[in-house]
This record gives C-alpha cells, structure tokens and sequence, in this order.
C-alpha cells in the first residue's frame, strides 16, 4: 500500500472514530445493543401466535416507528438508530398480525379466544 493510500484509510478509519455518532459516543451503542429487541421478536415468531402479547407488541412497533421519525431529525441524524428502530416496530406489526390471523381464524371457526 503506498504512503498515500495509508493516509487515506488512516483518515477514514479517524473519521469513523471522531463522527458525531461514532463507537466514542452512545449514539453508536444504542442502536447495537437495540438489535437484541430484533432478534427476541424473531424468535418469537416460533412462538404460538396465542401466547403473544398484543399490548407488548404494540408498544413494540409504535416505540420502533416513533423512533425512527425521532433518529432522522435530531443532530447528528443516527441512521443506525432508524434502521434497528424501523425492524423492531417492523417485528411489533408482524406479530400483531400473527395474532390477528390466529384470532380471526379461531372466531371464524366458531372458537372464542380471550382478549
């Protein structure tokens, strides 16, 4: 690698470090270790769409897409924070529907389920 090309990576490497959201800065922890809400809804799609809370998953899609409005207006704009905040609210809507599509199919099937 030439003189040239070091100093040019040295630079990016510096300007990854030192940015207003970089791994020095709790804009870029955040958003990483909010990641695990994602994977804890994708394992709950094994789930049995009758043991999932609806109230949780509500929570969890309207904090996720309120979030990500958040992360694109505050300074400096966090599209970490928006992506992992646009798949838990994404997560929290795929599961409201599981529990839709069970409930609908069990009254269709002329079972009542508990609210």
């Amino acid at each position: 690698m030439s003189g040239a090309a070091a100093g040019a990576a040295g630079s990016k490497f510096q300007q990854f470090m030192n940015h207003p959201a970089g791994p020095k800065t709790v804009f870029f922890w955040a958003p990483l270790m909010k990641w695990c809400l994602v994977v804890a809804g994708l394992k709950d799609l094994g789930r049995p769409a009758d043991k999932l809370s609806v109230s949780q998953n509500v929570a969890l899609a309207a904090t996720g897409f309120i979030w990500v409005r958040y992360s694109l207006v505050i300074t400096p704009i966090n599209y970490s924070l928006a992506a992992v905040n646009f798949f838990v609210g994404s997560t929290g809507l795929g599961q409201l529907a599981r529990i839709a599509n069970y409930r609908f199919a069990q009254s269709k099937a002329g079972q009542v389920t508990p609210a």
